[in-house]
C-alpha cells in the first residue's frame, strides 16, 4: 500500500464505511478517490473523501457506518475459587502457554506486574494504533506501530524506556484490566493467570469525522467499530502465528445498534468463538440505572394500531446526539415530536424516508431517518438526530401498525459518558422515580453477541448484584449475560499506583484470566485439545454457583456466579 493510501486510513478528511471485500474492489475505490482495507475474508473498510460523500453522511448509510464505542467503567480470587484450583499439586493452572488479548487504552509496559522475575517482559507485542507509521505493514493493516517483545525488553533496560517504545496508557483502563487478568505475583497483588503472556492493542480515538456523523461531544473518549475489529483480527492472527490459545477481553461498548447480536462486530466475535483455542469475554456495561433505554409492548390482543408517548429530558448544555428506535418486523412505525415550547412535528406520512424539522423557538434542528428494513436484522429502525438540542422535556410519539405479536419497540439513547447524566428517556413526564427507567435490555453491544461469554458484575462481599450493571436479555430474548464475576470495590494496580474500582470491565477481565486457565487445561495440557470458545463458556456455566432463592437463567445473573473449582469438580465427575 502506498504512503498516500496509508494516510487516507487515518485522515479526518475520509469517511470509513464497512463493505464486503468480494463485492467492491480496488478499481471501484480508485474511482471514488478512496482505498480498501480488508479485515478478514468477509469484512473490509473503504475510506472515501468527505467531499465526495453526500451532504448528509448518515442518509442511507447507517448500516455500513462503524458505530462508536466507549469504555465501560471509570476481587477476589477467593470468591471465584481460583486459589483452590491453583493450590492443588500437579494441577496449578496459571495460564502457562496461553495468551491474554486486550483491545483497550493500551498498557503501561514498564510496570513490573507485566514482567518476569528477570525483568524481561511478558508482553509478546503491542500494536499501538495511535502512533503514525507510514511504513506500517499488512500485518497491522497499514496503520499504527507494532512493538515486539525484543523492542520492549530493550526499552526496559533503558533509563528512558519510552524513548524506545513510546506506547503507554494515558487513561489507565487497559493497564487495570490487563493486570486483573494476569498480573504477576508482586507484593499484595496477583492476577488470575500470572503465567500467561499478553498481546496488546491500543485503540486510536475515533475520527472527528465519525463524531460529526454520530453527534458526539468532542471531549468524549470514543473508539470506532472498524478499529476494534482490526484489533481483534490482529490478536487472532498473532495467536495463530505463535500456535497458542488466546483469551480475548472486550471491555468497550455502545448503545448503538440492534442489541440482538447481529451487528458487524458481534458477528465477528461469534465467528471467532467457534475457532479452536479462542475464547472471547465481553463486559455487560453499566447502563442499568442510566435511564437510556425504553421498551413498550402492546398488550391488547386485538389491537393493530397504537400511539405511545415517550419523554426525553435533555440537560442544559447538552451536545448533539442521536437516538434509535427499533421495532419488530412486519410492523411499521412512525413518529411525531413535540418541543418544550409546544412546537410540533406531526407524524411523517408513509413513503418519506427522511425529514428535517427546525424548531425555531428552541433553535434546534431534528433529523429523522426511516429504515423500514434494516439490512442486518430485517427490522424497522428510526434514527432521530438532535442538532443543538435545547434543554427541557421533549415528547416523542411513536405510532405502531401491525399485529399484536410484533408491535413492540425499543428506544436507546447514547450510553453513559456520551451524554450528561441528567439526559434521560422515560414513559413519565416527571422523571422522578427509578421505576420509570427501563432496566431490562440494558446490556451494551457487543455483550449481546450470541456466542462469546458475556460477564456481569456482583459484590463478592455480600453476594449482591452490582446495581449499575446492564441487564439482559437481548432484543430478541436471547439469554445474556452468561454469568457473574466479582466487580465491586476490586483492588487494582493502575498506571499511577493502586486503587479500588468497580465495574463489569473488571469482572470481564477476571473471567478472561479464568478462561486462560481452562484453555491451559484443555489445549496446553491436551485434556481437551480441540477446545473452542463455546466449550470454555459451557465449562464455566456448568460450574456456576446458584442461589436456591433465584430462578436461573435470569436477566441479572445469567446462569449464576463463576466458580472455577466447581467447574473442574464437574469435569472430574464426567
Amino acid at each position: 500500500m502506498t504512503e498516500e493510501n496509508r494516510k487516507k486510513i487515518i485522515s479526518n478528511d475520509y469517511i470509513n464505511l464497512f463493505i464486503e471485500p468480494n463485492v467492491f474492489n480496488e478499481q471501484y475505490a480508485e474511482s471514488v478517490g478512496g482505498v480498501i482495507n480488508s479485515i478478514n475474508d468477509r469484512d473490509a473498510v473503504i475510506y472515501i473523501p468527505i467531499d465526495k460523500a453526500k451532504e448528509n453522511p448518515i442518509d442511507n448509510r447507517y448500516p455500513v457506518l462503524p458505530r462508536l464505542f466507549g469504555l465501560l467503567d471509570l476481587t477476589n480470587l477467593e470468591a471465584m475459587n481460583v486459589d483452590k484450583i491453583q493450590n492443588i499439586p500437579n494441577f496449578a493452572l496459571k495460564g502457562q502457554g496461553v495468551l491474554l488479548g486486550f483491545i483497550d487504552t493500551g498498557i503501561e509496559y514498564t510496570n513490573p506486574i507485566f514482567q518476569y522475575n528477570d525483568q524481561t517482559t511478558r508482553i509478546v507485542s503491542i500494536w499501538d494504533q495511535t502512533i503514525e507509521n507510514m511504513d506500517a505493514s499488512k500485518d497491522i493493516f497499514y496503520y499504527g506501530t507494532e512493538y515486539t517483545r525484543n523492542q520492549i525488553d530493550l526499552a526496559l533496560k533503558s533509563e528512558d524506556p519510552h524513548s524506545i517504545v513510546p506506547s503507554t496508557d494515558e487513561q489507565g483502563h487497559g493497564t487495570r484490566i490487563a493486570a486483573l487478568a494476569g498480573g504477576s505475583d508482586i507484593g499484595t497483588f496477583r492476577g488470575v493467570a500470572p503465567y500467561a503472556e499478553y498481546i496488546i492493542v491500543k485503540l486510536k480515538p475515533a475520527k472527528t469525522t465519525m463524531k460529526h456523523i454520530y453527534p458526539t461531544p468532542e471531549d468524549t473518549l470514543s473508539y470506532q467499530e472498524d478499529d476494534i475489529m482490526f484489533g481483534i483480527q490482529y490478536l487472532f492472527n498473532t495467536a495463530r502465528k505463535l500456535n497458542r490459545p488466546i483469551a480475548i477481553c472486550v471491555a468497550v461498548g455502545t448503545n448503538q445498534g440492534s442489541h440482538d447480536g447481529l451487528s458487524t462486530l458481534c458477528r465477528m466475535l461469534s465467528d471467532l468463538s467457534i475457532r479452536q483455542g479462542v475464547a472471547i469475554i465481553v463486559a455487560a456495561g453499566q447502563e442499568n440505572l442510566a435511564g437510556h433505554h425504553y421498551f413498550f409492548a402492546e398488550k391488547n390482543g386485538g389491537s393493530t394500531e397504537y400511539k405511545k408517548s415517550v419523554f426525553l429530558k435533555i440537560a442544559e448544555n447538552e451536545k448533539n446526539f442521536s437516538i434509535e428506535i427499533w421495532g419488530k418486523s412486519p410492523a411499521h412505525y412512525f413518529v411525531g415530536i413535540s418541543s418544550p415550547t409546544g412546537d410540533r412535528l406531526d407524524i411523517i406520512p408513509a413513503g418519506i424516508d427522511r425529514v428535517v424539522k427546525k424548531f425555531y423557538f428552541e433553535n434546534t434542528t431534528v433529523i429523522i431517518e426511516y429504515y423500514n428494513v434494516e439490512p442486518h436484522t430485517g427490522d424497522p429502525l428510526i434514527l432521530i438526530c438532535f442538532d443543538n438540542p435545547a434543554p427541557g422535556r421533549w415528547s416523542i410519539d411513536v405510532y405502531g401498525t401491525g399485529d399484536y405479536m410484533s408491535s413492540g419497540f425499543h428506544i436507546w439513547i447514547p450510553m453513559s459518558g456520551f451524554l450528561k447524566e441528567s439526559t434521560q428517556i422515560s414513559s413519565s413526564s416527571e422523571f422522578t422515580e427509578f421505576e420509570e427507567k427501563n432496566p431490562e435490555t440494558t446490556l451494551t453491544s457487543p455483550s449481546d453477541a450470541l456466542l462469546p461469554i458475556t460477564v456481569t458484575a456482583y459484590d463478592h462481599r455480600n453476594e449482591g448484584i452490582y446495581m449499575f450493571a446492564g441487564r439482559g436479555y437481548t432484543r430478541n430474548n436471547m439469554v445474556k449475560p452468561d454469568l457473574a464475576a466479582p466487580g465491586v470495590s476490586i483492588y487494582c494496580p493502575t498506571t499511577f499506583g493502586e486503587t479500588f474500582k468497580s465495574g463489569t470491565s473488571l469482572a470481564a477481565a477476571e473471567t478472561t484470566g479464568i478462561a486462560a486457565m481452562v484453555l491451559e487445561w484443555g489445549i496446553i495440557r491436551k485434556e481437551y485439545p480441540f477446545m473452542t470458545g463455546i466449550d470454555v463458556k459451557q465449562f464455566l456455566i456448568d460450574g456456576v454457583y446458584r442461589s436456591h432463592e433465584i430462578k436461573y437463567p435470569n436477566a441479572e445473573w445469567g446462569y449464576g456466579i463463576l466458580d472455577i473449582y466447581e467447574t473442574f469438580l464437574k469435569v472430574r465427575k464426567k
